[in-house]
C-alpha cells in the first residue's frame, strides 16, 4: 500500500511541477469560440444551403485528421526509436524529395501558416504507408500483417482525400471510416 501512495503522490508532484512550468492546458472550444470562429471566416456570406452538409463533414474531418496526425505520431515514435535523430534518412528519396519541395513551396509564402515544422507533416496519407512498409521491421510487432495496415490506411485516404476536397462522404462510408479507425486503434493502440 505504502508503495501505492508513493506512486500517486510522485504522480501528483509532477503534475503541479508541470503546472507551474507553464504546461499548457487541452484548450476549450466553446460555443463563443465558435461564433468567434464563423465570424472570422464570413459565414454569413455563404450559401446557407451548403452549410449543413458541411458541418457533417467537418465531423468526418475531425475524425481523418486526428487519425492521420495519430499515424504520423506513430511513424515518428516507431522510425525515431530505431534510428534516434537521423530517422528521417531513412525514409524513402521519393518522398523526401516530395517533402523538400513542399517545404520549399510554404517558404515562398510565408504570409501564410505552413503545414507544420517537421518533415513528417508534409507526407501524404499513401507516403505514411510506404513508410511503414520500407520500414517494416519496426511495425510488425505492431500492426502485424502488412497487407491488412496498407488496406485500412488506402481505404481510409481514399475518404480523406474525398473529404478534404469538398466531396460528401455516405453514412456506409462513415461507418466504414470508424470501423477502420478503430480496428488500427485496437491493434496499434
Amino acid at each position: 500500500m505504502k508503495e501505492l501512495y508513493n506512486f500517486i503522490y510522485r504522480g501528483i508532484l509532477t503534475e503541479e511541477s508541470l503546472d507551474k512550468a507553464g504546461r499548457k492546458k487541452l484548450s476549450k472550444f466553446g460555443k463563443e469560440d465558435e461564433l468567434s470562429t464563423m465570424k472570422a471566416l464570413s459565414f454569413e456570406m455563404l450559401d446557407t444551403d451548403n452549410i449543413p452538409n458541411a458541418k457533417q463533414m467537418s465531423l468526418v474531418y475531425i475524425a481523418l485528421h486526428s487519425f492521420e496526425n495519430s499515424v504520423r505520431a506513430l511513424v515518428k515514435s516507431a522510425m525515431a526509436e530505431k534510428y534516434l535523430e537521423v530517422w528521417w534518412e531513412k525514409v524513402p528519396e521519393k518522398i523526401k524529395t516530395k517533402v523538400k519541395t513542399r517545404q520549399e513551396d510554404d517558404l515562398k509564402f510565408r504570409w501564410h501558416g505552413s503545414r507544420g515544422t517537421e518533415e513528417i507533416m508534409y507526407c501524404d496519407f499513401g507516403d505514411l504507408s510506404s513508410i511503414i512498409v520500407v520500414n517494416w521491421e519496426l511495425f510488425k510487432d505492431i500492426l502485424t500483417d502488412m497487407e491488412w495496415a496498407k488496406g485500412v490506411l488506402a481505404t481510409l485516404e481514399r475518404s480523406r482525400n474525398i473529404t478534404m476536397h469538398g466531396g460528401i462522404v455516405t453514412r456506409e462510408d462513415m461507418e466504414r471510416i470508424g470501423i477502420n479507425i478503430r480496428a488500427w486503434v485496437r491493434q496499434a493502440g
